[in-house]
């Protein structure tokens, strides 16, 4: 793609309130990794792989992602009142936020990007100041091509984005950024690098903790999502690189779809049904599911349907009681606290049983500090 700077559309973008204060502050930063200084006047410059470099003349105040990773470091940065869309509301996991004091998002009210397809039409009508979306997602997985990124770009906004929740697309050849480097440059698109270090230095304070904490023998682990429920077949997620897998890999779990050499979807667009999965025969079975889940349904549509098939009952995580949910595939830096969480307490109970392994309060603190 055109590596050469570019202008977002509009020579000034709405910059009042809190948004004009973090223009006004930008002429301090100093980048080291790529993205240019701000200028005096509030405009700056963006490197994200792969558009390369995008100069604005203040910060985007409406902006739109397509997958909840994105949406959630932005509402992370406090851009959530400028948050217009989402790709699928049910693959956001805004219930996270009720637990987080000062936080939340409608989604109700986020317009939904995929109608059966995803139109140009759609941005017109959205008017955003950004499109936080890695333009080859919108090629390669939806079917655009070129011409019509360069007309939402032309005659809306730019795009800024790198997909980053799965690291087995095969045409995804470019950078592949981890969930902190990628929040990293949202935070350079927002201005907004004080919220950024304070996650950063929380995530890592708390990702010490637990690991310190770990015993020495891990799972095998394979994370799956149901192709119908009650499940007959599903969808194998294989931990790997992408964003969608940190919270098993900061577990230091092992990978046992990877290791029996089984496709992930995002590659394969493939499923597998109990016969292949009793090949793995993983010692657990972390069940993705959107929109969060209920554990009384979990139990019900899950758990016992599986106990009650006459080839599933032969799992070994079935038979030990190891068939949990698994979490959302998209998790910026407040979902990915949860999620590591509920992994940790369901893994190993004995260490993590019910604690909460992180403050609640202190991210809402974060999200809600002055600019």
């Amino acid at each position: 793609m055109d590596q050469r700077p570019r202008r977002t559309r509009r020579s000034v973008l709405r910059a009042t309130g809190a948004t004009a204060s973090v223009g006004l502050i930008a002429g301090c930063l100093t980048k080291g990794d790529g993205t240019d200084e701000a200028e005096a006047d509030g405009s700056y410059s963006v490197t994200m792989e792969p558009v390369g470099t995008v100069e604005f003349d203040s910060v985007p105040e409406a902006w739109v992602p397509y997958t909840g990773d994105y949406a959630d470091m932005g509402v992370a940065l406090g851009q959530a009142d400028g948050l217009s869309a989402i790709g699928i509301r049910a693959r956001y996991g805004t219930h996270y936020y009720d637990e987080i004091p000062g936080v939340s998002v409608d989604e109700s009210e986020l317009t939904e990007l995929w109608q059966g397809s995803t139109d140009r039409e759609i941005f017109y009508a959205l008017e955003a100041d950004v499109h936080v979306i890695d333009p080859n997602f919108m090629i390669n997985r939806l079917g655009w091509d070129q011409g019509k990124i360069d007309e939402i770009e032309n005659g809306v906004a730019p795009f800024v984005g790198n997909t980053i929740f799965s690291g087995s697309y095969p045409w995804h050849d470019y950078a592949q950024y981890t969930l902190y480097e990628a929040f990293e440059k949202i935070a350079d698109l927002f201005q907004a690098r004080d919220r950024y270090e304070a996650f950063a230095s929380l995530h890592d304070e708390v990702l010490a903790d637990v690991q310190s904490r770990l015993p020495d023998e891990r799972p095998d682990v394979a994370i799956l999502f149901p192709a119908e429920v009650p499940p007959e077949s599903f969808y194998p997620y294989v931990i790997d690189d992408g964003t969608q897998s940190k919270q098993w890999n900061d577990l230091g779990v092992g990978r046992a779809l990877a290791e029996s050499h089984v496709a992930d979807f995002h590659e394969s667009r493939g499923t597998i049904d109990y016969e292949t999965l009793l090949e793995v025969d993983p010692d657990v079975i972390a069940i993705r599911q959107d929109d969060g889940v209920i554990d009384e349904d979990f139990e019900s549509q899950i758990v016992d349907h599986m106990k009650d098939h006459s080839v599933a009952k032969k799992l070994t995580a079935v038979q030990t009681d190891r068939v949990i949910p698994g979490g959302m595939i998209y998790q910026g830096p407040i979902i990915n606290l949860f999620q590591l969480e509920d992994a940790a307490q369901r893994l190993f109970p004995d260490e993590f049983g019910g604690e909460e392994l992180f403050d609640r309060a202190a991210v809402g603190d974060i999200v809600a500090e002055d600019s």
